[in-house]
């Protein structure tokens, strides 16, 4: 199933061998793109312009495919599901808003990040924006699902406060990969569980999938992580070493600065060094690609995909379980 949602988004591809589920996310898919359109519509026009930015830039969509995928263990039709993915998505954007100010970045998703375009007082207030229209949809769904954005919303920030604030005596790996817990796998956690509660899934199962989320979600950032060093610019429609550049540290720098070798010596100076000359760039690039610690970033993001799913044995066999199973291999195995 190649679960693209509009031409904004670049979509991905799994496959369940279930027709009938394959056609009705696909077609859910395409019905939230639209809606995100309408949500992010505002009376006034730049303010729509600004929302929209990020929007029709694109992205894979992967936590609306996760609230589809766990509300196939319940009703999939059911009238609250399409909204919670709305209301994941919407919080999603606003947080890259946010993050891009926070960052400095010049670009986003291969266009001009919002606070480039429009400054940084207008991002942050339309990263504002969104998470009002994100709250306005989740209040119809009811008090548990409002309770699980505010929570959600309550570990983004704390994440990107410690992300902000560094590790400062704590081990850097260990508080890079707690950053990763709050900032990606909290609402990817929250995506699974929203699915599973507005399906009308059981309790005990919702808290199967909120698990399952939190590990896929942590794996899937890493293997973003893995992706930015290793990929070429025409599998991943990214620039490789974009974060390698801008002094980010990912899981593989991070991994490669730990190594004690004197061999390494050379790699360690660079990844502590201003690599915006391209020359430098490029060493440290070539060497992080060579290095033990990119083999030990992917066994980080097996590990992690793994954890997920030993969970999937707890949900009822079938084509939705086979789906969570295959997003699995969806995140171990991608290239973009």
């Amino acid at each position: 199933m190649t679960t693209t949602s509009g031409s904004a988004s670049a979509g991905l591809a799994i496959r369940v061998g279930d027709p009938d589920l394959e056609n009705r996310v696909r077609e859910r898919l395409v019905e939230i793109e639209a809606r995100l359109a309408t949500a992010v519509a505002s009376d006034a026009p730049f303010v729509t312009e600004a929302a929209r930015h990020l929007l029709d830039a694109g992205g894979k969509r992967f936590r609306p495919l996760l609230v589809l995928l766990a509300a196939e263990l319940g009703d999939p039709d059911a009238e609250g599901v399409v909204p919670a993915a709305l209301v994941v998505e919407l919080t999603h954007l606003a947080t890259l808003y946010h993050d891009d100010v926070m960052d400095e970045a010049l670009l986003r998703r291969g266009a001009p990040s919002a606070n480039a375009r429009f400054g940084n007082s207008v991002a942050i207030l339309i990263g504002d924006w969104l998470f009002a229209q994100a709250s306005d949809i989740v209040a119809d769904l009811g008090t548990e699902a409002v309770r699980i954005q505010a929570r959600t919303f309550s570990r983004l920030v704390q994440g990107q406060v410690r992300e902000t604030k560094g590790p400062g005596d704590d081990d850097p790996l260990e508080h890079y990969l707690s950053v990763v817990a709050d900032k990606t796998g909290s609402l990817i956690a929250a995506a699974a569980r929203m699915g599973a509660l507005t399906a009308g899934v059981s309790p005990a199962t919702q808290l199967v999938v909120t698990e399952f989320g939190e590990h896929i979600g942590a794996a899937f950032q890493l293997s973003d992580d893995v992706l930015d060093v290793a990929s070429n610019a025409v599998e991943s429609g990214k620039t490789p070493g974009t974060d390698l550049r801008e002094g980010v540290p990912t899981l593989p720098v991070l991994l490669a600065l730990r190594s004690g070798d004197p061999a390494d010596a050379r790699l360690r100076e660079l990844l502590t060094d201003d690599l915006s000359d391209d020359a430098l760039h490029a060493e440290a690039l070539g060497l992080l690609r060579e290095h033990p610690a990119l083999d030990d970033a992917r066994g980080h993001v097996l590990d992690r995909a793994e954890r997920a799913r030993a969970l999937l044995v707890d949900l009822p066999a079938g084509s939705a379980r086979d789906a969570l199973d295959a997003l699995c291999d969806l995140v171990v195995t991608r290239t973009s």
